[in-house]
């Protein structure tokens, strides 16, 4: 019954005054403003307005359209602004979520370099952990997922990052420190740390543990890579964490780094919904990021 023609006009009306300054405002003949206002009365049942008065005064049944009008215009004209940003891809929204603590010590230094070049696109973050995040990046309740467990889907682009390799960290003091690679079998009387995540989506489970029918002899779980460390380093259990987040606790003496079998690579990706993959303002995402990863992490792989 109501359509936005009839909210435009109003609120035109109520600013000119008078049907002659309406009309020539709207571009429309009098007649056609006049039949486009008899007809929207005619389906309500009673006049908007009152005629033959200047200025216009408006009937109590003219006040609630012009009150609806004052409601929705203004967010039709920002939604319509909105897609103007989009098709000039200048703006846009990043909710990120990151299935991997140790991966804040690049994203950050990136994130902030891109915002300098890119100050429109809000950025905000979310868990990875409590809940799945590729089918949330589905749905649009996410933007942006990195991780290296991915899940293919057609409706999601997995665009590469990095390659990295998954190092098992000892304390200096472990027996396995002395060892030159670990073979699953050494983990079967270990206490293996993790992030709080399901264990099948652990990549050294996935790839390493689960092929050779072996399992750790207790779990412990931390929030963050830094705690991880900190109880590796005490002798609390051992841990897979990516060789460029535990280079400089190697360095430091703080824990021992082996390789997993003959080495387990894993790749980072950054996964968005494929129809926005193109998108300017995320195609710099993924050019910065990958520019600071070349630039500041030891032992990675430019894909």
């Amino acid at each position: 019954m109501i359509e936005l023609k009839h909210l435009k006009t109003l609120t035109v009306l109520r600013t000119t005054g008078s049907l002659t300054a309406t009309a020539n405002n709207l571009c429309l003949t009098q007649s056609a403003l006049s039949h486009q206002l008899k007809d929207l009365e005619q389906r309500l049942g009673n006049p908007l307005f009152l005629r033959k008065t200047r200025p216009v005064r408006f009937t109590a049944e003219g006040k609630v359209l012009l009150a609806l009008a004052d409601n929705v215009l203004p967010t039709i004209q920002a939604a319509e602004q909105e897609l103007v940003s989009c098709r000039h891809q200048t703006a846009g929204r990043l909710q990120i979520a990151i299935e991997c603590h140790s991966c804040f010590q690049w994203l950050m230094p990136a994130l902030k370099q891109y915002q300098v070049l890119w100050p429109d696109v809000d950025i905000d973050f979310s868990s990875g952990f409590s809940f799945e995040p590729i089918p949330a990046l589905a749905k649009g309740e996410l933007d942006l997922v990195i991780t290296s467990d991915i899940q293919p889907r057609h409706e999601i682009h997995y665009e590469p990052l990095f390659d990295f390799e998954m190092c098992l960290i000892v304390a200096p003091q472990s027996a396995l420190a002395f060892k030159s690679h670990i073979v699953a079998a050494d983990l079967a009387d270990q206490t293996l740390l993790s992030y709080p995540i399901q264990r099948n989506r652990l990549d050294i489970v996935k790839h390493f543990l689960q092929p050779a029918g072996i399992e750790p002899l207790a779990w412990k779980q931390a929030d963050n890579s830094l705690m991880l460390i900190q109880m590796v380093s005490a002798g609390m259990g051992v841990a897979a964490l990516p060789n460029w987040a535990v280079d400089n606790f190697v360095h430091q003496g703080l824990i021992v780094s082996k390789p997993l079998g003959k080495g387990l690579w894993r790749r980072l990706f950054a996964g968005v919904r494929a129809p926005e993959q193109k998108h300017h303002y995320l195609e710099a995402f993924f050019a910065t990021a990958k520019q600071q990863c070349q630039q500041h992490l030891q032992g990675i792989k430019t894909v």
